[in-house]
This record gives C-alpha cells, sequence and structure tokens, in this order.
C-alpha cells in the first residue's frame, strides 16, 4: 500500500530546504492530483468546495488519503513560503498507450474484448464513471498551468456520467464491429471491491470559467482511437491482457 506514502514524500521531495529558495524564484508548482479526493461522493456532480467522503481505514484508504495530503502540502506550501501553486484533479482517463495489463478499466475492458474473453465488471455495473480523453486532459493542464488562477484545485474531467455495464457494452460492441468479431464478447460480474465509489462525476464550472476549458471528445469518438491503438499494439506483439 504505497500510495498515501509515495504522495507525500514527492511532494515534500521537491521541497527540501536547500530547493526553497530557487523554488521560490522561479518556478510555479503544479500537481496533478485526482478526483479520488472524493472518495464515494454524496454529492453529484462533485464541485471543488465539496469535501468529499472518505473512509481514512480501510483497503482504499491509503489510495485516496494520499491524494489528499497531497493537496495538503501544496496548501502549506503555499501558505508558509508564498508558493505559486497549480492543482488538478483528474478524473478518469483514458487514451492510446495505455498498457493492456495495467488494470484500469478501459483498457482492461478493450484487451479482453479483442482477446475473446469475457469482459469483467466488479459489482453489478450500475456505478458511474466519467471518462475523458487524453487531449481533453492535456488541454486542460496545459490551460489549467498558462493560467492566473491560484486559489485552490480545479476538476478537469469530463462530465458526461456513464455507468460502467455501459462502458462495458459499448466496449464490447464498438471492438465486434471495428473487428468484424462475431459474436461479441459477454460480461462477466465479479464482486464488488470494499469502498468502490458508486458514483464520480465532475462539475466542470470552475475550469469553464476561469479556464475557457471543457471536454470535446465523446466517449465514443475516443474508445474508437483507443480500439484502434490496441489492435496496432497487438500486431507488435506487445500486447497483454490484465488478469482480476
Amino acid at each position: 500500500m504505497p500510495n498515501s506514502p509515495s504522495s507525500g514524500m514527492g511532494t515534500t521531495q521537491q521541497w527540501r530546504p536547500e530547493c526553497i529558495p530557487y523554488r521560490q524564484r522561479t518556478t510555479t508548482d503544479w500537481a496533478a492530483w485526482s478526483s479520488e479526493v472524493y472518495g464515494d461522493p454524496k454529492v453529484c456532480p462533485q464541485p471543488e468546495t465539496y469535501w468529499g467522503n472518505v473512509n481514512p481505514f480501510g483497503p482504499r484508504s491509503c489510495y485516496d488519503e494520499g491524494k489528499r495530503v497531497g493537496e495538503a502540502l501544496m496548501y502549506g506550501y503555499r501558505e508558509q513560503h508564498g508558493t505559486d501553486i497549480r492543482i488538478a484533479r483528474i478524473f478518469n482517463t483514458y487514451g492510446p498507450r495505455m498498457a493492456a495489463s495495467d488494470g484500469r478499466v478501459v483498457s482492461s475492458f478493450i484487451a479482453s474484448a479483442l482477446s475473446g474473453q469475457p469482459i469483467q465488471v466488479t459489482g453489478d455495473g450500475s456505478a458511474t464513471r466519467s471518462f475523458q480523453y487524453v487531449s481533453d486532459c492535456a488541454n486542460g493542464l496545459y490551460r489549467l498551468m498558462n493560467s492566473n488562477y491560484a486559489k485552490g484545485p480545479v476538476n478537469i474531467g469530463n462530465d458526461n456520467e456513464n455507468t460502467i455495464l455501459q462502458l462495458a457494452e459499448m466496449v464490447a460492441e464498438l471492438v465486434a464491429s471495428t473487428t468484424s468479431q462475431q459474436p461479441k464478447v459477454s460480461i462477466k460480474f465479479l464482486p464488488s471491491p470494499v469502498d468502490d465509489p458508486t458514483t464520480r462525476r465532475p462539475d466542470n464550472s470552475l475550469a469553464l470559467r476561469e479556464l475557457g476549458w471543457k471536454p470535446i471528445v465523446s466517449l465514443e469518438q475516443g474508445l474508437r482511437h483507443t480500439i484502434r491503438w490496441h489492435i496496432e499494439e497487438m500486431s507488435r506483439g506487445g500486447h497483454r491482457v490484465a488478469r482480476l
């Protein structure tokens, strides 16, 4: 469970005492954290002012709290040293060059479907996520880093919410139509992990107002790009399926 220490240590390392004078003079510090700070939210969509709903003592706590401690450290450095900071709360992001074996939901679903294996969905598939394509995410981060907004975190995510079952069905259908694979793969349901969030959707009002940013790539369009990349990767022999 390395997430909490790595998030905190990574932030503190860049602010070692010998680095502070240099960083104060020359840099704007930015941190790409995560929508995991919201935990299993009771407010939807989630604005940056929402404090979240996190279990601090459980199997997911190191992951959620690791993101929260990173933000707390950035706040502390700003208050103590006058740091110019930018903080992005990135929601589920996907796209080409995500390893098929990394266990993330989009790449895992695509890899399973391309291999002719059932797509494995944890729980009953009703949990929701908001998936943003990597180019939208990169554009949002670029705009944030080059903006003057330093008051606090900014959500960077797609506000179009889908259930995990909808994602699985879309992947199965797109893989089947792209590869002429018939019949399309089935969907297999597995037990839901403890404390797995039931919903996740950003309120993008702040990003739109301060950065002039909003996502433009639809889930279907992004999945088509990603599936094509995975097919090309398979042809190069670089494709391994994650086992859940």
